[in-house]
């Protein structure tokens, strides 16, 4: 399975032209090597936009075959918490203030670690937290692993 994070969706639907064919390229590309899935957190986030309904959210990702994972596992819940706390603890060491990242995007990458990869736009952020993860930035041309 590949995750995909919200900015991709959304960059497809409501980006520029260039950024909408990039991250449909990307979405293409990693749909051709597994199924697509977003999990609740990435769900609830395109569900709170303004425009449309949930069931025309649903006919949206059921028709470009992305599924939805409402059910995270207790292991996802806890290794987004740790991450989420690592960067806490990183941010306030480099005499940096109050986390600037929210805990659904721990929720994300932690997911994507469960099913394999994740596509998303901001590829240094989920490859410096989750160094394991495989990340494919849109944009880029090959799937990458190490640390940015």
């Amino acid at each position: 399975m590949i995750a995909l994070d919200t900015n991709v969706i959304v960059d497809i639907e409501e980006g520029t032209p260039a950024s909408a064919e990039r991250a449909l390229l990307a979405v293409e590309r990693a749909g051709e090597r597994g199924g697509l899935v977003i999990c609740g957190i990435v769900y609830a986030e395109l569900q709170a936009r303004p425009e449309g309904s949930a069931t025309e959210l649903d006919d949206a990702l059921r028709a470009a075959h992305i599924a939805v994972d409402l059910r995270l596992s207790a292991e996802i819940w806890r290794e987004a918490g740790r991450a989420y706390a690592a960067y806490a603890r990183r941010r306030r060491a480099a005499g940096g203030d109050s986390p600037r990242r929210i805990i659904a995007d721990f929720v994300i990458g932690a997911h994507a670690c469960a099913v394999g990869t994740l596509v998303t736009r901001d590829a240094a952020f989920y490859r410096r937290v989750f160094p394991n993860l495989r990340v494919v930035a849109v944009g880029e041309t090959e799937e990458r692993t190490e640390r940015a």
